[in-house]
């Protein structure tokens, strides 16, 4: 069985370029595989909520729908760190990749191809246990994999791959496919794709990592019991938890309904697909700068200031600047691309979290996962529940205020004698955060 906690810092001649920029060598063709299924998986996310409005759903039916999808996801997304800790990530990514393909059979065949909304609730539910499965509990083997010095820098470039796939890629590709292909032609495509990113990660990633004590009796169930009982053991990680859902929560409510508020200030379909696509064009380069800047600045720094900070204030200016400009579409492009990078500002929790722990590292990052997952429930959700009553812009301040409230929780989220990082906890580097 290979070494269930490599943490350890590769010596400067070894180490080639992969090793010098924070990837795991070893990992590289999973990071591949990530980017290739996530672009799959998130081809409809832009324009699916304003094609199933304008085929006679409504806003809520439309939110109800996108609620029930992020249920499944949250499910998932928790399970994802302590199946990949109990089973083995391979065994886990692979559950996730059956599941997509299952779901997306009678999503699109029986559900969207039928406008059948009952079919669509249940079969894109289903759906919604796939990428969790695969995608974060790949996130927990780079946990394992990546050295104290560059754990930041790793999980930055897990979240570029991740959030390129799902919302640039994915973006770009419908804006092309949906002009050659159609609606339907461009769903029936996901799969294609999915299975090419699973045959990088599962075929030719070829680590056999497996976490220490996956094989002896009990330690699958006790995994799935320490998903739950860590936040007792460590607050910290709870509060972590709480911070990542905030973190994305406006990424998966803006697609329910800003599109639809945007083109009533002049922007079309295929305008706002291109203003969303270059929106996480400059998130996923600033989720590298912020690996690299959480490392040396400090990862609660980075979350506290860029992320919820910065997010709160975006959120705002990329609301009211239709308003302002009257559908011009570089000025609204400005604070929507201000808002994707800053979003970026987040990533360092996922070098955080993990690291309040010594041990259980697996539990620690299903916690975080659920975080992640919980927003493509949550977001939606605020909007079906709020916009009724108080409209788009009270929908806007109440994602606001969430960022802001994201800042002064982190504020908590401490490691041992306040360090900055781990790797200044281990080296014993003295270095205080505000």
């Amino acid at each position: 069985m290979n070494n269930p906690n490599p943490q350890m810092t590769i010596p400067p001649a070894q180490a080639t370029l992969l090793d010098r920029v924070g990837i795991p060598r070893q990992l590289f063709w999973g990071y591949v595989g990530i980017l290739i299924f996530m672009m799959g998986d998130g081809m409809e996310q832009g324009w699916l909520s304003p094609y199933l409005i304008n085929h006679g759903m409504r806003m809520q039916q439309s939110a109800t729908l996108f609620t029930v999808y992020g249920i499944t996801i949250a499910i998932s997304s928790w399970f994802s760190g302590v199946l990949a800790e109990g089973y083995g990530v391979k065994k886990t990514m692979a559950a996730g990749l059956i599941l997509y393909l299952i779901g997306t059979v009678g999503f699109v065949g029986y559900g969207v191809a039928r406008l059948n909304y009952g079919i669509m609730l249940v079969t894109y539910a289903l759906r919604g246990f796939g990428y969790p499965l695969f995608a974060y509990s790949f996130l927990v083997w780079i946990a394992y994999r990546s050295s104290q010095r560059s754990l930041g820098r790793a999980v930055g470039w897990f979240w570029f791959v991740f959030t390129g796939g799902l919302n640039v890629l994915g973006a770009y590709y419908s804006s092309w496919a949906i002009a050659r292909l159609g609606y339907i032609n461009t769903l029936w495509s996901s799969v294609f794709w999915v299975l090419v990113g699973a045959f990088f990660a599962l075929v030719l990633n070829r680590d056999k990592f497996r976490p220490a004590g996956a094989e002896q009796a009990g330690a699958k169930a006790r995994e799935l019991v320490k998903g739950l009982t860590i936040v007792k053991e460590e607050p910290k990680v709870l509060l972590g938890g709480i911070v990542r859902i905030i973190n994305t929560t406006a990424q998966f409510a803006f697609p329910v309904f800003l599109p639809t508020y945007m083109e009533t200030h002049g922007l079309s379909t295929n305008a706002w697909l291109h203003i969303w696509g270059t929106i996480f064009t400059s998130n996923i380069i600033f989720n590298l700068i912020f690996g690299f800047v959480g490392d040396r600045m400090g990862w609660r720094n980075t979350v506290m200031w860029f992320g919820g900070v910065g997010c709160g204030i975006t959120t705002l200016l990329f609301y009211y600047m239709p308003q302002w400009v009257s559908g011009n579409f570089w000025l609204i492009l400005i604070p929507g691309v201000l808002w994707g990078a800053l979003l970026a500002g987040y990533v360092p929790l996922s070098a955080l979290v993990p690291s309040l722990v010594k041990k259980d590292k697996g539990a620690a990052m299903a916690i975080l996962n659920l975080g992640a997952g919980l927003p493509v429930f949550v977001g939606p959700a605020i909007v079906g529940i709020f916009i009724g009553l108080i409209g788009n812009a009270g929908v806007i301040w109440i994602l606001a205020i969430l960022y802001f409230i994201s800042a002064v929780l982190t504020r908590f989220i401490t490691l041992p004698d306040n360090a900055r990082t781990v790797y200044h906890t281990a080296s014993g580097v003295p270095s205080e955060e505000v």
